[in-house]
């Protein structure tokens, strides 16, 4: 370890994750790099350290086309479903790099992990699957810090995944991600890019004491011109 990470270089890649799709390189990422990536989702924190989720490594070129054509039609009915306008500012939005990033990683969440008594679950019982999404968020701002692009892919049935990887009736899938090595993060967001959604700025998210009661919205700061967004 060379050093503490200081609180800048953590803002700036909390700022500069982008949920990639059209900039992989076509280059895998290393086992080593992917391990590291694995180690700080794993290292999330969990309702009653309960750890509830697991981590499937796809590779297998056929198994990666296979889901690819399976998310590809999904597009199709969802591009088919909008109104004109919406679905012109869709038609040049990629939506996945599934064969691109040449590695999915399944995340899945195990209700049962941890016992029948899950300390700090009882009244909450989504806490679970909320564990599950913060390991997905320390393996993303992980990934990049190390230059490995993530992205989400959720134009999916989950019966089909099911299947395709073969899980267990006892596991509830989260997330398909995939994950590798990147030309560069985009600047703005692809849904602000291409006009789908932009952005709402911070003061509107915050409340006080009454979800009434919101911020005046602050100077926008030079560091960080740009609306969070995916």
């Amino acid at each position: 370890m060379t050093g503490p990470v200081s609180a800048q270089e953590l803002y700036e890649v909390i700022r500069r994750r982008r949920d990639v799709r059209a900039e992989f390189t076509g280059e895998p990422v290393d086992e080593a790099t992917l391990l590291r990536i694995l180690d700080a989702a794993h290292r999330a924190p969990s309702v009653g350290n309960s750890q509830p989720w697991d981590f499937i490594v796809v590779r297998d070129p056929a198994t990666l086309r296979t889901f690819a054509d399976h998310v590809a039609s999904k597009r199709v009915e969802f591009h088919d479903s909008l109104p004109p306008d919406r679905a012109a500012t869709f038609d040049p939005i990629k939506i996945e790099g599934i064969t691109e990033s040449g590695t999915g990683i399944v995340v899945t969440y195990r209700h049962d992990r941890g016992g029948p008594q899950v300390l700090g679950r009882a009244t909450v019982p989504e806490t679970g699957v909320y564990s599950a999404v913060l390991a997905i968020q320390n393996l993303w701002l992980a990934a990049t810090a190390e230059g490995i692009g993530v992205g989400w892919v959720s134009f999916y049935d989950p019966e089909f995944l099911t299947d395709l990887v073969d899980l267990p009736e006892h596991l509830q899938l989260v997330a398909w991600l995939c994950v590798g090595p990147v030309h560069e993060f985009q600047e703005v967001p692809d849904l602000e890019r291409f006009g789908w959604r932009t952005g709402r700025p911070l003061a509107e998210a915050i409340h006080r004491e009454t979800f009434g009661a919101q911020d005046a919205p602050p100077a926008r700061s030079s560091a960080y011109p740009r609306s969070p967004g995916s």
